[in-house]
């Protein structure tokens, strides 16, 4: 990362020397983060980035970082960005500054933070030259009720060698300086520095495999903060809770215990069903399935009044056929007695998981060769457990959400197409996201009179009110067209429909997401529009077929020549759903053997890649150029392909796309 240009502050703690900005050499990172919640998190991994990075460059002054420094610059980081969200809600400028300072025989090197919002009309009490820096409503000399400010400040004080504030014009920022200890030490050997460099980077970059020795000491003001923010990252993006009880038995073990267990609630199975097993996890590989094995023979469960704290629990013993046959230290026959489920005898806690006032599961953890957990240990798995259980909650609720959605979708999506005569037909329908209901829809259905009729539509928006408005579009195209309506007079009639019917269930669909806690996607009055491309295939007695097609609001329909000319085959339209007297009118022509009909939604037209889109250009016809000559399924497939690889990103959109090609 290049330099960048420093300002320095002036404001010091007493006792203190101000850091010396004059000497040596200067290496920064700076990023910039919205105003939102998600903001300390981002903050967090931008430091430990730029740690890693620094380490693997070589940079001399980072042979000092050391998991301490790394944990203490992390939770400082936090710290200080969630004071600024919290009470600035700006956008937040956050600088990481390696300094190495002095000269001589012995060279220092710290750290220095700087975090910069845009609202300084919240000033912090005290401040000024020669003055400790106090939080907003605290009296001189003395530091914040962490009740009522949080830890901001005073894990700052405590933390750095010294800190302070400065007053820019419109701007206010707090700074912070960290030693580096030891970094003048001699280094490895010139064949060993480069392993060394990437072993400590890829221990900064993932903090969850550090420490394998317990140091309960580690546990204070300045360890737990940064604990809890890397597992509150950790298992906050996972959407499937048995990914985030294997994560929470990785955290836990061997930083805080030797072994722990966690059961999950069957969730619907009632009170009376048992809890399953999810994570079985110990230190010692070779202790984790006797452990299983005596732990699976009777489900944990603690009493219904018990709340979230510790509660003591019986050391796991052994299944009494072993118990009898190893009380000696050998069994029957000679052999050592199997292992002791748990190793030695120790101490025991349990957790109960909750989320919403819910019970969710059981977090059952020990120590070994102790009597007791100690009390800031157990306070900290506790504060672990309401984080485990937030988690766990937020995957149930996405499995909910997920199995609703492929419940819709199958149901909003017919189970198979019919085949056209004289026509080969291929599809490809892809959703956004799993979880969430797609407004995409397609359709290919017989007629009276010998006729096919297909339909590819995309809803405005999704989720639930995208459900119900595809929900009554289909059926009602289906049953309008065998009426036997032209294909403009079907659009015509769908339009009233949903400007009725449709519109009054969409907005009812958006109050019941909304009343169960959800997030309305639309303000209820768009999430009716409706593009549509429809249209009717009929065959022709000297082969090929003829199309009538309307399009309302949607990608024009494309058609390949075998020469590889391409032109659109309708007019644009104005969208379903959106004004009342429209007279939709249909284009007539001819698929004679060879020609293509491509027919596709906006995820593919409006794919983007930065500022361009997929179709900028008449991008969609070069590509369909080129399918010249080729099967139905061949042309999707090299489609379908080109969205995909014209970004780096997949599609963030519904992609549908349906060819007919005339055989």
């Amino acid at each position: 990362m290049a330099p960048i240009p420093l300002q320095r502050d002036t404001v010091q703690r007493p006792g203190t020397t101000r850091a010396g900005y004059a000497h040596g050499p200067r290496l920064a990172s700076r990023t910039s983060l919205p105003g939102i919640p998600l903001a300390p998190s981002a903050a967090r991994r931008f430091v430990r980035a730029a740690l890693a990075e620094w380490t693997g460059l070589g940079v001399p002054a980072a042979v000092g970082f050391s998991d301490r420094l790394a944990d203490d610059a992390v939770t400082v980081t936090n710290e200080l960005v969630t004071n600024a969200v919290v009470h600035a809600g700006t956008t937040v400028d956050l600088v990481l500054r390696l300094e190495e300072e002095g000269g001589g025989d012995e060279p220092t090197a710290a750290l220095v933070l700087e975090v910069t919002d845009h609202h300084p009309a919240r000033p912090v009490s005290g401040d000024g030259p020669g003055k400790d820096p106090e939080p907003l409503g605290t009296a001189a000399g003395e530091l914040p009720d962490p009740a009522e400010c949080g830890r901001g400040l005073q894990l700052v004080a405590t933390l750095a060698d010294s800190w302070g504030i400065t007053y820019r014009t419109g701007l206010k920022t707090v700074w912070a300086r960290l030693p580096v200890d030891d970094w003048s030490a001699p280094s490895a050997p010139p064949d060993r520095e480069a392993l060394g460099r990437g072993l400590r980077a890829a221990e900064i970059l993932a903090p969850a495999a550090r420490r394998t020795e317990r140091d309960d000491a580690a546990w204070d003001s300045r360890g737990a903060p940064a604990f809890l923010a890397e597992a509150s990252d950790l298992l906050a993006g996972q959407l499937d809770e048995d990914l985030v009880a294997a994560i929470a038995g990785q955290l836990l073990v061997p930083r805080l215990a030797d072994w722990c267990a966690i059961w999950l609630e069957t969730e619907g199975g009632g009170p009376a069903a048992d809890p399953r097993l999810a994570r079985v996890w110990h230190s010692d590989e070779t202790g984790t399935e006797p452990l299983r094995t005596a732990l699976e023979r009777e489900p944990l469960r603690l009493p219904a009044g018990v709340g979230s704290g510790p509660v003591p629990v019986p050391w796991p013993a052994r299944p009494a056929e072993e118990d009898q046959e190893g009380a000696a230290g050998e069994d029957r026959e000679g052999a050592p007695a199997p292992p002791h489920p748990g190793g030695r005898d120790g101490a025991a806690l349990a957790f109960r998981i909750t989320a919403g006032g819910r019970a969710l599961g059981t977090v059952l953890v020990g120590r070994e060769g102790v009597t007791q957990v100690p009390e800031a240990v157990a306070s900290l798995i506790e504060d672990f457990v309401r984080r485990l259980g937030l988690a766990v909650g937020a995957a149930r609720a996405y499995t909910r959400q997920a199995t609703i959605s492929r419940i819709l979708q199958r149901g909003l999506l017919p189970s198979k197409v019919a085949e056209i005569p004289g026509v080969t037909s291929a599809l490809v329908y892809e959703p956004s996201d799993d979880g969430v209901v797609g407004g995409d829809f397609y359709d290919i259905f017989p007629c009276p009179g010998d006729r096919w009729c297909f339909v590819l539509g995309d809803v405005q928006g999704s989720g639930p009110e995208a459900a119900v408005v595809t929900g009554l579009a289909r059926p009602w195209l289906r049953l309008l067209s065998r009426e036997g309506f032209g294909v403009g007079e079907v659009l015509d009639r769908l339009n009233r429909l949903l400007l009725d019917d449709a519109m009054e269930a969409a907005e009812a669909a958006a109050l019941m997401v909304a009343a169960a806690g959800g997030q309305q996607l639309h303000d209820g009055t768009q999430s009716r529009f409706l593009s549509m491309l429809y249209g009717e295939v009929v065959t022709l007695p000297d082969g090929g077929v003829r199309c009538t097609v309307a399009s309302a609001g949607h990608p024009l329909p494309l058609l390949l020549r075998p020469d590889g000319s391409v032109r659109p085959a309708a007019e644009p339209q104005v969208l379903l759903g959106v004004v009342e007297d429209v007279a939709y009118e249909s284009q007539v022509f001819d698929l004679a053997p060879g020609d293509t009909l491509l027919c596709v939604t906006d995820g593919v037209t409006e794919r983007r890649s930065g500022p361009l889109m997929f179709d900028d250009g008449d991008g969609l016809a070069r590509v369909l150029a080129g399918c010249a000559g080729l099967p139905a399924e061949v042309t999707a497939e090299r489609i379908r392909r080109a969205v995909h690889e014209f970004a780096e990103q997949p599609p963030d959109d519904d992609v549908a796309l349906l060819v007919l090609h005339a055989d």
